[in-house]
């Protein structure tokens, strides 16, 4: 949530400074959930929601971001083979209008079967397990088989559990 909230943090702060600069411009704001860029797209459009989100892999108690490289993003993978790990997913919403905030978090569960090296060797030559928390994709082809169960959503998983997401935005939206 610490994250989340510092990602919306530098947002505020950025649109504030543009305001202030163009103060006849108005944007409409496009937000990655793993970044605190944003994108105007709609000059005529004034922001009003703002959605930042996190993301981390727990797994034997310790939290696992993006892998550094290879080598741990392969010992991330290979650690997970036969046993479990969870995804926590926090989702952080600013009504910019109203000053109105209010995160949540969302947890989801995956235990797996064995995973192949081989699999493993072709995610990282891939290379999309490198940009993910924990190298943990369980939406990608070559993983779906190692699946054995996932307790939640796989919206969740993958960054955005949109119920909760929902949620927030509705009492965003009435604040």
């Amino acid at each position: 949530m610490a994250l989340a909230k510092a990602k919306a943090d530098a947002i505020v702060s950025k649109l504030q400074i543009a305001d202030d600069q163009n103060k006849d411009e108005k944007s409409t704001i496009l937000i990655a959930s793993d970044t605190n860029n944003y994108i105007g797209e709609d000059k005529d459009a004034e922001p009003t929601l703002l959605i930042t989100c996190d993301q981390v892999v727990v797994y034997e108690g310790a939290i696992r971001e993006k892998p550094s490289d290879e080598d741990e993003a392969r010992q991330f993978i290979k650690s997970y083979s036969g046993k479990h790990a969870s995804t926590l997913s926090s989702v952080f919403v600013t009504n910019l209008k109203t000053g109105f905030t209010k995160g949540d978090w969302d947890k989801v569960e995956i235990h797996f079967h064995e995973i192949p090296d081989n699999v493993i060797d072709k995610l990282l030559v891939e290379g999309l397990v490198l940009r993910v928390a924990g190298a943990l994709i369980i939406e990608h082809p070559l993983i779906v088989p190692c699946v054995k169960d996932v307790k939640g959503t796989t919206d969740s998983v993958m960054g955005l559990p949109k119920a909760l997401t929902e949620k927030l935005l509705k009492e965003a939206m009435n604040a």
